[in-house]
């Protein structure tokens, strides 16, 4: 025998009498983090995406990778996608023509459907995509350009003027029909994690509160907005059950609610929003109100207001954050620790799931004023599972068969099984301490752990998680 293949054997023997198999063990972990982390991806006047208007195919999804990445490096595990700004499409639609914040051409393709793609990506790295859609406004400026498909052309009998704005007239049955059946295009034909709506219902008032032309009364008006959001709610579950349906009101009810609180509109009546209703009611599986207030004692007070929402039904309050107003013209001064200060806030008041929304993901990807360093040293620095659904379902996904290896400082696992899986969720223990060391996409089989801190994991447990976000037992193997 050469010198070369004694010194392979040496190796092989070394390697093997190195490893050590894990063991099962009767040890309980704690319960996996579990979290909704959201942030919004506002393609409207390319907010967040895409950059500019008219980019390659190529330069778009670059720039929508680029984002997602940045998602994973922050632990955050859903975005909301806007797919319908102003009666238009963000994806291969038969219903609505080609947003412009593509092109700049509407009703020209990009040539990909971008909600396909966005869906593809962010599933391979393990994020949630919740479609955006804005349920009534037409257009944000009534002088864009629009094309023959579009319904300010198509059917203009179904819009109103409104100052700048040209809206969809909920009084319409059409004009509801219409927005419902554009959302259920989306629900059957891609395979989104959830249906998010924002707080365009109506148009914000004026600054002469100039009544909406419809001849209408609040009451009406609500009527016709409390159909529209109970018929949407009962079609997606009719559909996909699992499909989270999440809707983002202003974030004060009515003035004066709860005391002490003042608004410059008054969402109830202005904009046809009794979100505390449908909150009430259960026509959603998440209400996030836009609490982008500060929480020092104000008139606007995030955590006096957290605490109110929270009280007014029994499916989770996560509310927006306004990541945006860091260092900002619209928050002189607002410190990143502000958002972190937020954050713990949402982890301690009310009940039910924690979880947030930050507006917007730009403001994570520019790291405004060192929030996202904040995060990833702070509330992100372990990922998290989305919560469950339980008035949905509570069944659970299979118990997977789990097999790791010691190999000096790292521990090599993998997995196998699992009915209905959509992610999993990898825990280990270093000393008496458990961590949540890794959320992965359903696809996943395995992973390396390194050590922490310099100490190898002493045990380590992996749970599968299903589509409505309920858990399988953990399976728990030790040294």
């Amino acid at each position: 025998m050469n010198r070369l293949a004694l010194l392979c054997l040496f190796v092989g023997l070394f390697s093997s009498a190195s490893a050590q198999n894990l063991r099962p063990t009767a040890e309980k972990p704690p319960t996996a983090n579990r979290e909704f982390r959201a942030a919004w991806v506002a393609t409207i006047y390319n907010i967040d995406w895409p950059s500019a208007p008219g980019l390659s195919a190529e330069a778009q999804q670059a720039q929508l990778r680029t984002l997602l990445d940045k998602m994973v490096e922050l632990n955050i595990n859903a975005i909301f996608f806007q797919v319908r700004p102003q009666g238009d499409a963000l994806y291969a639609s038969t219903l609505e023509p080609w947003s412009q914040w593509l092109s700049g051409t509407m009703g020209k393709s990009p040539g990909y459907d971008p909600l396909a793609y966005c869906i593809q990506q962010a599933h391979a790295r393990g994020i949630e995509v919740h479609a955006w859609f804005n349920p009534f406004r037409a257009l944000a400026n009534a002088a864009s350009p629009t094309c023959p498909s579009h319904i300010c052309r198509a059917k203009p009998g179904l819009t109103k003027r409104y100052g700048s704005l040209v809206w969809m007239d909920p009084a319409f049955p059409e004009t509801r029909n219409q927005t419902l059946a554009v959302m259920m295009d989306v629900v059957r034909r891609y395979d989104i994690d959830g249906l998010h709506i924002d707080d365009y219902f109506y148009p914000y008032p004026d600054a002469k509160r100039t009544k909406f032309p419809d001849g209408k009364t609040p009451a009406q008006r609500r009527a016709f907005v409390d159909d529209f959001v109970r018929s949407m709610y009962a079609g997606v579950k009719q559909v996909k059950p699992w499909v989270r349906v999440g809707i983002s009101p202003f974030g004060i009810w009515r003035p004066g609610v709860p005391a002490g609180t003042t608004a410059g509109i008054d969402a109830c009546e202005d904009l046809a929003a009794d979100a505390r209703k449908w909150l009430a009611q259960g026509w959603c599986d998440y209400l996030a109100p836009q609490l982008y207030w500060r929480i020092a004692p104000q008139k606007q007070s995030f955590t006096l207001l957290l605490d109110w929402w929270r009280q007014q039904g029994t499916r989770p309050v996560w509310p927006g954050i306004a990541t945006q107003r860091i260092l900002s013209s619209d928050d002189p001064g607002r410190p990143a620790s502000e958002i972190i200060n937020q954050i713990a806030a949402t982890r301690q008041i009310g009940r039910n799931w924690a979880g947030h929304c930050h507006w917007s993901a730009k403001s994570l990807q520019e790291n405004r004023g060192g929030i996202s360093t904040l995060l990833k040293r702070g509330p992100y620095a372990e990922p998290a599972l989305v919560p469950p659904m339980p008035w949905i379902s509570k069944a659970a996904p299979g118990t997977p068969a789990v097999s790791a290896v010691a190999r000096g400082a790292a521990t090599e696992i993998s997995w196998s099984g699992g009915r209905e899986v959509s992610r999993w969720a990898v825990q280990a223990r270093y000393g008496n301490r458990w961590v949540t060391a890794k959320v992965l996409p359903a696809g996943s089989r395995g992973m390396t752990l390194g050590p922490l801190e310099g100490r190898p994991a002493d045990a380590i447990a992996v749970t599968a998680a299903n589509r409505y976000g309920n858990t399988s037992a953990p399976v728990v193997l030790a040294r």
